[in-house]
């Protein structure tokens, strides 16, 4: 792909993560097109605005209802429980050149390959507490935006991840896709649903012995599964870094909880409690945390 034209790159989730990434690539001079639900449409901002402790950016976007131009790449950062709504709004597929998600779990890349090709969805994972604030407006709390590639996507994606990692993004290419899904997933389930399940930022879990002891038990849980997937993970690693992450922490499925909207429940921890029955590993915390969490609303199923 050339770099020394403007690339026109598709955001299919217009949230924290769709947000700042639209952003930081319009500022960067791609053209941005946000996939929005018709109502959403009128009186949207033309401009997306991110503040973010790597910098303040705004760029100017246009929004569609439906996917009606070719693009570069088609990004897609909806919650998983929306996701085959907004696949509604992509109604030719061969319109998006590649197709990266940056959705929570594993499940969606099988999905996604059966609607728009194998070679062309790149997965893809990110690390950040981001939220939108309000439309166009997009707020990044946590100090770090960690960015991860399948590496088949090494050359298509030169331009955006160059503009992601000058705003301050990390970004790397993983040759191991699914060691790259999970990898993502054996930190996130377990702080997601201890954080959910109590109500409490991170920090203030692993000061309490019983809600710490709950948190590496899904740690440990959801890298023995990852293991027997074929995914290259390391529990003692992971639970390492769950310690390191910032106390003042507080997981997208705690928001959900929170805002009243169905959590991404079978996301994240259904790739853990399904690989569990399958391989015969037993994922008790993670069976309980998640009973917790379906108790409190719509889990999304």
């Amino acid at each position: 792909m050339s770099t020394s034209r403007r690339e026109t790159h598709a955001i299919l989730g217009a949230g924290g993560v769709g947000g700042l990434v639209g952003a930081v690539l319009a500022s960067a001079g791609a053209r941005v097109i946000l996939l929005l639900r018709p109502a959403a449409i009128p009186g949207y901002p033309d401009h997306l605005t991110l503040e973010s402790p790597l910098g303040n950016v705004s760029g100017p976007v246009k929004s569609a209802g439906k996917l009606e131009d070719e693009v570069d790449v088609l990004w897609v950062t909806t919650k998983a429980t929306s996701l085959a709504e907004g696949l509604e709004e992509i109604p030719d597929p061969s319109l998006a050149g590649l197709v990266v998600p940056l959705l929570n779990g594993v499940d969606h890349i099988a999905l996604l390959r059966s609607r728009f090709g194998a070679d062309r969805v790149i997965p893809g994972t990110i690390a950040c507490e981001v939220e939108r604030v309000a439309p166009g407006r997009i707020v990044q709390r946590s100090p770090f935006a960690r960015l991860a590639f399948a590496a088949a996507g090494e050359v298509g994606l030169s331009w955006a991840s160059g503009a992601l990692s000058r705003f301050g993004c990390e970004c790397r290419f993983d040759p191991d896709e699914r060691t790259l899904l999970w990898k993502k997933l054996v930190m996130l389930a377990p702080m997601a649903l201890t954080t959910t399940a109590s109500g409490l930022p991170l920090g203030e879990v692993r000061d309490r012995p019983e809600l710490a002891a709950q948190l590496e038990a899904a740690a440990r849980e959801a890298c023995a599964v990852a293991r027997a997937e074929g995914a290259q993970v390391d529990a003692g690693e992971t639970v390492q870094m769950l310690r390191n992450m910032p106390a003042a922490l507080r997981s997208s499925m705690q928001k959900d909880v929170a805002a009243g909207r169905a959590p991404e429940l079978d996301a994240i921890a259904g790739p853990i409690l399904r690989g569990g029955r399958a391989h015969g590993i037993a994922v008790p915390t993670t069976a309980e945390l998640s009973a917790i969490v379906a108790g409190y609303g719509p889990a999304g199923h």
